[in-house]
């Protein structure tokens, strides 16, 4: 295999990509909006989870764990899929307002702390051990840290164009540098039965905020073989190319939550510690252990206040459907697509199906009960651009909101059917 390294930031760039074996996958997600929902006779029977965006969130005492304008941040990530790559103009305006938020805040005043302070010369032309230049370091930044959000500017290393943006993969950045053997490494964990990508690179402290980095060796570990497979990659001879920096410009006083900017003008986004909206996200866009998370989810955000269907777009992630009968039906009843509450009482649902076609429901929502409503769909149309051809449907059912706040909202609808959905656009 013909292999290249390019590695700066969170980076490493090979060819041909590996082949990965993902039919093991649960396939229990609905298709995303951009794709073909149309009849046909495979997808009659098809499994209604959809995989969305990701981000990831763990913690019993939330107001602790995360600042208000670290939540801001959070806030901000949620829905946004890819870690970032399908991220809109808004959402990305959001996102960096909410950073600029925190990287002007103190948080840990010297995330990355020495006592000597190193030049760039002095690290990469030295030919001795990194142990014997590196000295002290925070104590906070060492350890694991989950990638949840990263930019993508032009020369973003193709790590970040290929594996960063996929949700089924969980991307991590270790640091541990109070060793005699100082390393960064990034790692692409496909899955617990396939295992993992790990990328490692000799680092040193250059200054309270900054670690340079030289990266040195490569390699997969499968769970189906008792070896690592090395990465063929010449390091010594890529020369610049093994080489960068990464500048931590937020760190939280809790640990939890970090912010970094690499050499190549990438911003990062890591959590050690996540909150349970994220977990949530995190677990339906793996698809495992979904009911779980749920459970998780509801009994930290345990409220006797009432729950109320908030106005705007809210797009499916996620059912407990198992199968479905025709594709129209399952529109028709909100098993699939978004659903768009208006203030008056109004309720449409919208699935995408094929260039520029939808189907579109309209209807009625009534509270009848504490977080209960009458939901009754009676206007159906198969509409192509300023057009529409009526469908005679007619659906009736009870929706429960058990929770919902301005960015998730998990409810109890059509046939008791569990659902995740997420705002859009707001």
């Amino acid at each position: 295999m013909v292999c290249s390294l390019d590695v700066a930031n969170l980076g490493i760039r090979f060819n041909p990509l590996p082949h990965i074996d993902t039919t093991f996958i649960n396939q229990r997600r609905i298709r995303p909006r951009s794709v073909i929902a149309f009849p046909t006779s495979d997808c009659l029977k098809h499994r209604l989870l959809r995989r969305i965006s990701c981000s990831t969130v763990d913690e019993q005492q939330i107001q602790q764990a995360f600042s208000d304008a670290e939540n801001s941040l959070i806030s901000s990530l949620i829905g946004i899929q890819g870690r970032g790559r399908s991220a809109s103009p808004q959402q990305l305006k959001e996102v960096e307002q909410a950073v600029t938020v925190l990287e002007a805040t103190k948080g840990v005043p010297d995330p990355v702390s020495s006592v000597k302070t190193l030049n760039f010369f002095e690290f990469y032309s030295s030919d001795s051990s990194v142990s014997s230049i590196l000295q002290t370091s925070s104590s906070l930044i060492e350890g694991r840290w989950q990638l949840i959000f990263t930019t993508r500017p032009g020369t973003a290393s193709p790590i970040q164009r290929t594996f960063v943006g996929v949700d089924l993969f969980s991307v991590f950045q270790e640091i541990y540098l109070q060793t005699n053997d100082p390393r960064v490494s990034n790692i692409v964990k496909f899955s617990d039965s396939i295992g993992e990508l790990k990328v490692e690179a000799a680092a040193a402290i250059n200054d309270g905020k900054r670690i340079l980095f030289r990266f040195d060796n490569a390699a997969f570990s499968f769970k189906f073989l008792p070896f690592k497979v090395p990465y063929p990659v010449p390091f010594k001879l890529l020369g610049d190319e093994a080489k960068g920096w990464l500048d931590t410009t937020y760190l939280s006083e809790s640990g939890n939550l970090r912010i970094s900017r690499g050499n190549k003008g990438t911003t990062f986004v890591l959590q050690k510690q996540t909150e349970p909206r994220q977990r949530l996200i995190s677990a339906i866009s793996t698809g495992r252990s979904v009911i779980q998370a749920i459970d998780e989810f509801m009994s930290l955000n345990q409220t006797k206040d009432e729950q109320q269907l908030i106005e705007g777009e809210w797009q499916m992630i996620w059912s407990s459907q198992m199968e479905t009968d025709s594709w129209i039906e399952n529109a028709a009843n909100g098993l699939m697509g978004s659903q768009i509450v208006k203030e008056n009482g109004r309720l449409k649902f919208l699935v995408d199906i094929l260039f520029g076609v939808k189907f579109s429901m309209n209807g009625t929502f009534e509270k009848c009960d504490t977080n209960i409503y009458d939901v009754m769909m009676d206007d159906g149309a198969i509409v192509i651009g300023p057009y529409g051809l009526p469908v005679e449907l007619v659906t009736k059912f009870k929706l429960e909101v058990l929770y919902s706040d301005d960015k998730i909202r998990i409810s109890r609808g059509y046939s008791k059917i569990l659902f995740v959905h997420i705002r859009v656009g707001s």
